[in-house]
């Protein structure tokens, strides 16, 4: 045979040998349209249920609790979800546990242990069958990574005993680090801004604050499906100094607001007002504003379409963040029909 001839096709076999690899492993495991579930109390109504069935949704990311510093040095559990009616038939539940990045500085030795073995008797308790996953979601940094990569292959081994596998949340700054050890990854399309500025920039999702990151994401060497973000914020201000986020307010109280701009309202009689960020009231003055952050349909949709030309099949499992009547209403159903669509 010609040597060139020879050299040809062997150039050409271990390029499509390198191309099934990364097709392979680029491909997240029973890919399902999902949700995320992130209340403290299991109880869907009837919009709910029926965005279920209408999106032919199969799978609840659901968070079962966080894991946060605890006082006597060690990790603690936090905000445990509790189960007021029974997940629908025909839904996969995967259990998710937020470990904040502060408790990674903290003794982590049973950490893992403790968690999978939690998660396992939470789905005993509460008749939650056919679990085949766990996913963590953490904001690890590089300072953190060691540690945690460390946790996560504790976690994995106490997971694959069990026949079971591991998937984490990724943020968009961590696209650029090593990819943590783990099945696959949720890539966060959402919270990539700063949300104490006041200016024209939606920190839920800006195409602004997410495109310097996305020059890591085809070659991220981890299986990837995209979450999308469907919730809306209320960020208080006193002038542009950043206050709070609210979590119950109603808007349309006209004995307390005044609504300026179609995403902007003026205090005009203070008082104290539910927060979603501390477990104190915040007092809201005369003269504060309230700016509400929701993503425009159009502005997902065009990430999604460049996360797919980017980075083929990133979309084949969507999930939406997160799963509430208020939240879902913020779309038209053909939106979700292009959001969920790959």
């Amino acid at each position: 045979m010609n040597k060139n001839l020879a050299a040809l096709i062997i150039s050409i076999t271990a390029a499509l040998m390198l191309s099934a690899c990364t097709h392979r492993r680029q491909a997240v495991p029973e890919l399902r349209r999902a949700v995320y579930y992130w209340r403290t109390v299991f109880r869907l109504d009837t919009a709910e249920r029926e965005f279920l069935a209408r999106n032919h949704v199969e799978k609840i990311y659901m968070r079962y609790f966080d894991v946060v510093a605890g006082k006597q040095g060690q990790p603690a559990p936090n905000a445990t979800i509790r189960f007021g009616q029974a997940v629908p038939r025909g839904i996969e539940v995967v259990p998710t546990v937020f470990v904040m990045n502060d408790c990674l500085s903290q003794d982590t030795a049973q950490l893992a242990r403790r968690i999978v073995e939690r998660v396992v008797q939470m789905n005993a308790t509460n008749d939650i069958a056919g679990v085949k996953e766990l996913q963590i979601d953490c904001d690890w940094t590089r300072s953190t990574q060691q540690v945690y990569f460390a946790f996560l292959r504790q976690v994995n081994r106490a997971l694959q005993a069990r026949g079971m596998r591991l998937s984490v949340t990724i943020r968009l700054h961590q696209l650029a680090m090593t990819p943590p050890p783990c099945d696959y990854g949720v890539l966060m399309m959402y919270n990539t801004g700063d949300l104490t500025r006041a200016g024209d920039r939606n920190p839920i999702l800006d195409p602004r604050d997410v495109e310097p990151y996305l020059r890591h994401i085809a070659a991220y060497k981890l299986p990837l499906c995209a979450a999308y973000p469907i919730f809306s914020i209320k960020l208080l201000f006193a002038g542009t100094t950043y206050k709070n986020m609210l979590y119950d307010a109603d808007l349309g109280d006209t004995l307390v607001f005044r609504r300026v701009a179609p995403q902007r309202y003026v205090v005009i009689s203070s008082r104290d007002m539910p927060s979603s960020l501390t477990d104190d009231d915040t007092h809201v003055d005369v003269g504060d504003s309230v700016i509400v952050r929701q993503v425009p349909a159009a502005v997902i949709l065009a990430i999604h379409d460049e996360l797919e030309r980017r980075r083929p099949g990133i979309n084949d499992q969507v999930i939406v963040y997160d799963l509430e009547s208020s939240n879902i209403n913020h779309y038209q159903q053909h939106d979700y029909e292009k959001i969920y669509h790959p």
